[in-house]
């Protein structure tokens, strides 16, 4: 019988991963290449096969809860993003990268916002008095272009917004200051709720067709439609523990805040513009 050890855990694999590496680079050309081109014939093997596993189990209507029970453990999807399996969606992708930066937009006094992506065209907003400053002759502005444009393949090119904030995701007390519901219904906008009727760790339907998710008292909205079938998620389950929502229909997760689907690659919701105004909550369907 095959001995299963118990030292796969995520941080000692990873180490392993970095020593060889290191290791690597310290070998002479000739054996590099040839320790890179059997790493690379092992990985396409590997892929072979998960690819083929990961198809089978999603086809099989008893295999499916046991795929997605997978795709939570962290090694496993590990792995899977290593091999192009599950892709993080450009708006994850991007977040990650303004993170980079953050840091040194603070150190000015500012930061940054990721507004949309749209047509491989990054939305921002530069905020507070990094916007036009800069550092080392090096615009702050440029360096969110350039963490955009190196780390998110679909992301051609960066535009900046004018300040006034209209996020997908915001704080519950945060309120902006634009007057006049009216301009904002005219620019496509819909009051959905009020803010203490989203409450934190649930999931608010409205009849306008917008799904509201309230985790740890940040909101997201998005279109009532499951990317599966376009089935509603109007029992969807809400985990704010690990921050996922989970169709009730066929059991497709996703990353609550970004709309990643965490069950199938490519696929995610559509999430909409989201503000509050005055204790109101709109989202923004059109326009």
């Amino acid at each position: 019988m095959t001995d299963l050890r118990d030292d796969t855990d995520l941080e000692s694999l990873a180490r392993r991963v970095d020593a060889a590496v290191t290791a690597l680079a310290d070998l002479d050309p000739a054996a590099r290449a040839a320790a890179e081109e059997l790493k690379a014939a092992l990985e396409d093997i590997h892929r072979a096969g998960l690819v083929t596993i990961v198809t089978r189990m999603r086809a099989d209507d008893g295999a499916r809860p046991l795929l997605f029970d997978l795709v939570d453990d962290p090694v496993v999807r590990m792995l899977l993003t290593l091999h192009g399996i599950i892709r993080p969606d450009p708006v994850t992708l991007a977040e990650r990268a303004l993170a980079g930066v953050r840091p040194q937009l603070h150190s000015h006094g500012g930061d940054v916002t990721l507004a949309r992506i749209e047509d491989g065209v990054a939305y921002v907003r530069l905020e507070g008095a990094c916007n036009g400053c800069s550092m080392s002759s090096v615009t702050l502005r440029e360096l969110v272009e350039a963490a955009l444009l190196q780390n998110v393949p679909s992301v051609n090119s960066v535009e900046v917004l004018p300040t006034e904030p209209t996020p997908t995701l915001i704080p519950l007390e945060a309120l902006s200051f634009r007057p006049g519901a009216n301009r904002l219904e005219d620019d496509g906008w819909v009051k959905v709720a009020r803010a203490e009727e989203v409450p934190a760790g649930e999931v608010s339907v409205h009849g306008s067709g917008v799904l509201v998710v309230n985790v740890d008292q940040r909101l997201s909205a998005y279109r009532n439609e499951c990317a599966h079938e376009a089935l509603p998620l109007d029992n969807a389950v809400l985990d704010t523990a690990a921050g996922t929502l989970t169709c009730p229909w066929h059991g497709f997760c996703y990353d609550a805040g970004s709309g990643e689907c965490l069950s199938a690659p490519g696929a995610q919701l559509e999430a909409l513009p989201l503000r509050v105004d005055d204790g109101d909550v709109w989202v923004r369907v059109g326009g």
